[in-house]
């Protein structure tokens, strides 16, 4: 009996062959997508961790010197930029609280990280995020009228003598935390704007003391729609107060990309840590 011969081995048809690659490459890309939104939350939360060890090292600093420290500059090596009298203040007499463009093309408001014993800097010794961009700091300068017992000259919270003197019946009057700048009335020096009243507004004047924040993966993002991000970054040193905090948004928003990360301490806050330290009564 004859026997037929066996067929030869078949391999894949070019349609096999295109359909394994096809599943193949989705399988790859969920998988990369998967990783990346892992990557980017594990970055945020590293962020958000950096953000309040910051904090802590503010207030800790605080607690043993009687004072804010006041922010670093482009040009310090990560240490506040202070005067002898006191005042956030370069040899120029050039001052900064409020972070932003100073005078010289130097950068202002960035977290004195050499002066409170931050750890995590580059190589120039500033303080970073998890996306290696340096974390920016302002602090109160001036305080609300009628708050202080005794008669002083600004600043009051970064200099002792002048915290020692008033105890805690000073409060704050200026740094602002609002919720955007795309309202009507747009945001002042001294008001979020919005209507009614208010409503734009997340902290009032009377209230902060301290802000943190990171300018988030994009870093110190320039475009003309981004106002919001621009509005933490255009402080000037002293000439604007106001910042801008909400979720992050896309670039197709009205106020354009943002993804800044804050963190603040309350005048109650800081008062509470140095009574608690018996450096004030």
């Amino acid at each position: 009996m004859l026997r037929r011969p066996p067929l030869p081995p078949r391999g894949f048809s070019l349609v096999e062959l295109a359909l394994v690659l096809l599943i193949v490459g989705i399988l790859m890309l969920s998988l990369m997508s998967t990783l990346s939104s892992q990557i980017e939350q594990r970055n945020i939360d590293d962020t958000r961790r950096r953000l309040e060890q910051a904090r802590e090292l503010v207030l800790a600093f605080a607690t043993v010197n009687g004072r804010l420290p006041c922010p670093a500059r482009s040009n310090s090596i990560g240490a506040e930029v202070r005067n002898a009298s006191g005042e956030c203040k370069d040899a120029s007499n050039v001052e900064d609280y409020y972070g932003g463009a100073l005078a010289g093309g130097v950068t202002g408001g960035l977290l004195p990280a050499a002066t409170i014993g931050y750890q995590q800097v580059d190589s120039s010794g500033f303080a970073i995020d998890a996306w290696q961009n340096r974390i920016r700091y302002a602090v109160a300068k001036s305080v609300a009228s009628g708050t202080c017992t005794s008669t002083f000259v600004n600043p009051h919270f970064v200099n002792a003598a002048n915290m020692k003197a008033n105890g805690i019946a000073c409060q704050p009057g200026d740094l602002l935390i609002c919720k955007s700048t795309n309202v009507s009335p747009a945001p002042t020096t001294s008001s979020c704007g919005g209507t009614p009243a208010g409503a734009n507004q997340i902290m009032s004047q009377s209230l902060v003391v301290v802000i943190i924040f990171s300018t988030g993966k994009n870093g110190a993002l320039t475009c003309a729609t981004c106002t919001d991000e621009a509005a933490n970054l255009d402080g000037a040193g002293s000439a604007n107060p106001i910042f801008v905090y909400h979720t992050p948004t896309p670039s197709s928003f009205a106020t354009g990309e943002f993804d800044d990360q804050f963190i603040w301490i309350t005048v109650g806050e800081l008062y509470g840590r140095l009574i608690a330290g018996g450096v004030l009564p």
